[in-house]
Parts: C-alpha cells; structure tokens; sequence
C-alpha cells in the first residue's frame, strides 16, 4: 500500500482527524504495517506495552485471563486502537487481543505515539473518551453480571 493510502486511512480513524496530513505522513511512515492471520495474537495479557495498533481492516477480539479461563470482553474492528492503556500507564498488557479475521492494522511504537499525544492535546482528549467509553461499558457489565449473583 502507498504512504498516501496510509495517511488517507490514518484521517479516517476519528483518534486521528485533527492531525496534520504532514504528521500522519510521518506517522504512516514510522509506524510498522503489520498483517495477522485469524486466530493469531497481536499480544497477550502480561506482555510488555511497547506498541499501540490501530485497525485498519478485520476484526480482532479482547479477551482477559480469569481463574476460570479467558473471558471474551470485547470486540474492535477496523479505524479502532488498542494497546494504548499499557503505554499510557507504563504497565503490562492488561488484555490479549487476537484476531477474528484476517487483519492488518499500523502498529505505532509507544515513543511516537507518547510524542504524537504531547504535539497534539485534542488527541489526548479522544483518547480519553476513548477509556472512558470502555470503562463505562466494563462497569455496567460488571454490575449486571454481579446483580445476577
């Protein structure tokens, strides 16, 4: 794929929007395109968070190791990041995303996704809404799940 085809998928991605076309051009150009096979993990829970990836095409599930196995906690598909939280809070993987499908998604290394955040406040705040949207969603799973115990 051209460079330009990947800044025109980079616009696309919400996260991305307000972000010069200059800077997504040397974002594409310094962040790896990476492909998966369905059933192929792009991390694993406990990992080291040393990359963030953004979607660019399949699906690929979020799952967490539990005592009693892994629990499926979401789904994320194309124009979609994950892998943010271990670099924005300098911990391990805290989940294992694998795809569903085949995929191909911009793997971009937590040095210049931390710089791209600090050159661009309006990022942080969709990242933000991002967490904070999933967050939501995990609290109200987990009160339905313990209202049914």
């Amino acid at each position: 794929m051209l460079l330009k085809d990947e800044v025109e998928m980079l616009r696309r991605i919400p996260l991305f929007s307000g972000v010069a076309p200059a800077k997504l051009k040397l974002l594409a150009f310094t962040s790896d395109r990476v492909s998966y096979r369905a059933d192929q993990a792009l991390f694993r829970q406990g990992d080291m968070g040393d990359a963030a990836y953004v979607i660019l095409s399949g699906t690929a599930e979020v799952s967490v190791d539990t005592p009693n196995g892994q629990i499926k906690v979401a789904e994320v598909e194309h124009d979609s990041i994950v892998g943010e939280i271990a670099i924005l809070c300098d911990v391990l993987r805290t989940a294992t995303v694998t795809a569903s499908t085949p995929l191909e998604a911009l793997r971009i290394s937590k040095e210049h996704f931390l710089k791209l955040l600090s050159d661009y406040p309006e990022m942080t705040i969709e990242i933000m809404r991002v967490l904070a949207s999933r967050l939501s969603h995990t609290t109200a799973e987990l009160s339905e799940e313990r209202s049914k115990h």
